[in-house]
């Protein structure tokens, strides 16, 4: 079984219509009514806003706690109140089925760029930590930067040797 057919960040206002699949780290749940709720669904690569409109569905996941692992299936729609702070903002995907891939304990900190936990208990939890927004481009920085010595340094004949 294929557990995404797109990232996070990916879809646009382009998709709008077609069914596709994410998976991700539930992070954040916000009940609106009985009958509908907006989840924001993370992966490495960014953020995609969920909506749930089936109170069988909506029981379901919102007994789950925050960075529990789901993939859900679902159809592309235009959002009705854009968020211009998203990448993915024009859109959100209308949940017809999901699936629970883990659940999660309350993490011991918040996963969110602003952090108020103590670098002691951030890094007995590093693998925690590490899905924050600010770390994965701390990450990718120092891979690019890593890359681009690599590259310099190659196209002048040198030789990395471990």
């Amino acid at each position: 079984m294929q557990n995404r057919t797109h990232t996070c960040d990916e879809l646009r206002l382009s998709d709008a219509g077609k069914k596709v699949r994410l998976s991700g780290w539930m992070e954040n749940v916000r009940e609106v009514g009985g009958n509908l709720a907006f989840v924001v669904l993370r992966d490495f690569y960014g953020t995609t806003q969920l909506v749930i409109e089936e109170e069988g569905l909506l029981r379901q996941v919102t007994s789950l706690n925050k960075e529990s692992v789901i993939s859900v299936t679902g159809t592309v729609r235009e959002r009705d109140n854009k968020n211009p702070r998203m990448n993915t903002g024009e859109i959100e995907v209308v949940v017809s089925e999901w699936k629970l891939l883990n659940t999660s304990k309350t993490p011991p900190f918040a996963i969110e760029d602003r952090c108020d936990a103590g670098e002691n208990l951030r890094l007995a939890w590093r693998y925690l930590d590490l899905r924050r927004p600010c770390m994965q481009k701390n990450l990718i920085l120092r891979h690019k930067c890593v890359q681009s010595i690599r590259r310099f340094l190659d196209d002048e004949g040198f030789l990395e040797i471990e």
